[in-house]
């Protein structure tokens, strides 16, 4: 076997290989598998091709697998797939496809190996490897896959323009695959992508934006973006964050450009988390800057207030992109509503009431708005660096020492609206409201202890003061 494969796949490959020839269907590892084994990436994705029907050769295989294995047939498509614990493998026929200008779905017809990898994307995924009989484990690469995977060279099999107009999404795949394998796209590949650049908008935002959380989960995002916006792709898919480019001048006096700091802050929160949902605040966390830019003489540019239109503007951001509406889409509100909240503090004379309400607003989330904010020290200035880690360091401190001693994490206040109700057997009503909040309020500001009994006592209180009788 031409490529590093474990005992278990490689008794796998055995069972794939009788079962082809029972059926008399040449057969072959292709694509992403054979990318990644070459490049000592972990993978359990395994795609075969086969020049003859694929539906029939996964139910052979299926058949032959010990255990119950159910495959799950894709017709349409003309392809199936099995999955088990350890792998998934799906199985194509191998075909030839033609394109019409204005669409993405092809005419699909029969073919040979060689046509099938005439349509691959790129040539370090055209490479096949053998499970015939006659050349068993041996490379098939027609197009110097394996030359371009030790360049670490991105190049499209056919002619760029050919490969791009048939699949526009192949555009964003480059882009993806540059930014997971730091390889560098192909130049004449790369213009290619720009003078097709408007066809992506016969691709859905769905598909699209499959392949940005790709590019956003990446080692290193910011390659992926500064491609996007190099390839012209960026300003059609994502015109809001295209919009951050550039520095303004007025007299001499330049803001930062936030293009580039948001990338930056993505790159950091990147080294220490791969939560999706943090890299986009990371992305959104400056969104409305371009839209709340002002130069103030006297002082230079502001930025007033970006932070809560920014959390506004997240919903239409997601709604545009098809990301999700629900707890994912209220978690990166929040952190872009707070990402100053932590830093504003050390510009203070910081109090435990205003560490107290930080936690509370933060919640469960706060570690993580605070690797936000972590993230958000950029600047070319080492000093201003330092002193700004340095007051970082100071608020986790206090915010450590406020939260042993007032148990603020994840907390909740102990008088809720039904207990208000049922002590003065109230109605909902503004009045039910109000006692609520001023209790939290009476918490937060340290006024009374963090406890039932405190806070019950300063409720009836509260009551008689407004002519309220309890039960």
């Amino acid at each position: 076997m031409y490529i590093n494969c474990s005992k278990a796949e490689l008794s796998l490959f055995e069972l794939i290989s009788k079962q082809a020839q029972s059926l008399d269907y040449p057969t072959y590892l292709i694509g992403g598998f054979v990318r990644d084994k070459i490049l000592g990436r972990k993978t359990k994705d395994i795609d075969i091709v086969c020049v003859g029907d694929g539906l029939v050769l996964a139910e052979a295989v299926a058949n032959a697998l010990p255990g119950e294995v159910n495959v799950n047939y894709f017709k349409t498509y003309g392809t199936a797939q099995i999955k088990t614990s350890e792998w998934e493998l799906e199985f194509v026929g191998a075909r030839k496809e033609s394109y019409h200008s204005d669409s993405r779905n092809p005419e699909v017809m029969p073919g040979t190996l060689q046509d099938d990898q005439d349509r691959r994307d790129f040539t370090i995924n055209a490479m096949a490897i053998s499970l015939n009989l006659d050349d068993y484990g041996a490379l098939v690469d027609p197009f110097n896959g394996m030359k371009h995977l030790e360049a670490k060279q991105l190049i499209t099999p056919l002619e760029p323009e050919t490969t791009f107009i048939d699949d526009p999404l192949r555009m964003m795949r480059a882009i993806r695959f540059a930014s997971q394998l730091n390889f560098t796209i192909d130049t004449y590949t790369l213009g290619s992508i720009k003078e097709n650049a408007e066809r992506i908008k016969i691709i859905t935002k769905e598909r699209i934006t499959d392949e940005l959380n790709k590019i956003i989960l990446s080692p290193v995002p910011s390659i992926g973006f500064y491609l996007l916006e190099q390839a012209d792709l960026l300003k059609i898919i994502f015109p809001e964050l295209n919009a951050m480019k550039g520095v303004d001048d007025y007299g001499g006096k330049k803001h930062k450009d936030n293009f580039a700091h948001t990338l930056q802050v993505l790159d950091n929160v990147a080294l220490v988390s791969n939560n999706l949902w943090l890299r986009w605040s990371a992305i959104l966390h400056d969104i409305a800057k371009p839209l709340t830019k002002r130069f103030e003489p006297g002082h230079g540019w502001t930025f007033h207030g970006h932070e809560h239109l920014g959390s506004k503007l997240v919903p239409k951001i997601f709604t545009k992109l098809k990301l999700p509406l629900g707890a994912e889409m209220k978690y990166v509100q929040l952190m872009v509503l707070l990402h100053q909240r932590p830093i504003s503090l050390t510009k203070l004379e910081i109090t435990d009431s205003a560490i107290r309400r930080l936690l509370f607003d933060a919640g469960e989330h706060i570690d993580d708005l605070m690797d936000l904010c972590n993230a958000d020290i950029t600047s070319k200035d080492s000093s201003r660096v330092a002193r700004y880690k340095q007051n970082y360091v100071m608020v986790k401190e206090r915010m450590q020492a406020v939260e042993e001693a007032d148990q603020m994490r994840n907390w909740q206040p102990p008088i809720t609206g039904n207990l208000v109700m049922e002590t003065f057997n109230l109605k909902p009503s503004r009045i039910v409201g109000e006692l609520k909040d001023a209790i939290r309020e009476a918490i937060l500001d340290g006024e009374i202890p963090n406890n039932y009994d405190a806070a019950f006592a300063l409720l009836l209180k509260m009551g008689a003061d407004k002519g309220l009788k309890a039960n």
